[in-house]
């Protein structure tokens, strides 16, 4: 069973779509998203997080095609979702907060406690359990996003540019908490840094204006790259050549 698929999506704000009839599907690992600035990653993400209904296509999440409000209800306790910029209540502590989101998840109170604790456990958070939110460095902060996003039975984690404003070292970190939440769950991870991808990531996608541009290994979107592409790694220079090639075709 693949981690999710969307056909013929058709996605977007206002009058013009963001997303026009996109086909796109994803197994378990780590799954890179990767595309530049307003490419559509976020908008895809919220989707596949079911914050917004498609205005039109198909939608299939751990294998339920999402119809009505009791498909959405029965796969959100599976999901989790990290969004660039997550709300909390800055007084609540750490545990209170993960707590709170395993309640929003529908976990039953007798397993609320102990899935709080493990997925705290896991981002290796359990040291400020009773320290508060607003107490936190961004490091830590993006940790206990992590934590809500991956307490209780959770099977398909989606995380929108979850290393912005870390330092070098918080992203080693973060980058091993990656490795460590893929023997667990699927993971997504979108983002325009390439050099997290080429860290984590199993299999990458590639978007442009709306469209999913190349879907493959890391290898692969590496043999993409043409000898006049610009970039410090191969990798880079080919997704740099995947993004030109879309450019001069559309």
């Amino acid at each position: 069973m693949g981690a999710f698929a969307v056909h013929e999506l058709v996605q977007g704000y206002g009058l013009t779509p963001v997303i026009d009839g996109l086909s796109f599907q994803a197994n378990e690992g780590v799954i890179g998203l990767l595309g530049p600035n307003g490419s559509g990653k976020t908008t895809l993400l919220r989707t596949l997080a079911t914050v917004m209904p498609p205005r039109s296509g198909r939608l299939t999440i751990l294998g339920v095609d999402i119809q009505k409000d009791a498909d959405v209800r029965m796969t959100r306790r599976h999901l989790g979702y990290l969004p660039q910029d997550f709300g909390y209540y800055g007084n609540f502590t750490v545990y209170e907060f993960v707590r709170y989101c395993a309640w929003l998840r529908r976990i039953p109170q007798r397993e609320a406690h102990r899935s709080a604790i493990e997925a705290l456990e896991a981002v290796n958070l359990s040291a400020k359990a009773k320290a508060r939110m607003k107490e936190l460095s961004g490091g830590m902060l993006r940790r206990a996003g992590i934590a809500q996003a991956i307490v209780g039975d959770v099977r398909l984690v989606l995380l929108d540019e979850p290393t912005v404003g870390l330092d070098p070292e918080q992203r080693l970190e973060f980058r091993d908490l990656l490795r460590r939440l893929s023997t667990r769950t699927t993971v997504v991870l979108s983002t325009h840094l390439v050099e997290d991808i080429s860290a984590v990531c199993t299999h990458v996608g590639v978007m442009s204006q709306g469209d999913i541009v190349f879907s493959g290994t890391l290898g692969e979107l590496s043999n993409a790259a043409t000898v006049d592409a610009r970039g410090d790694t191969v990798l880079e220079r080919g997704y740099i050549s995947v993004l030109r090639r879309h450019e001069v075709f559309t």
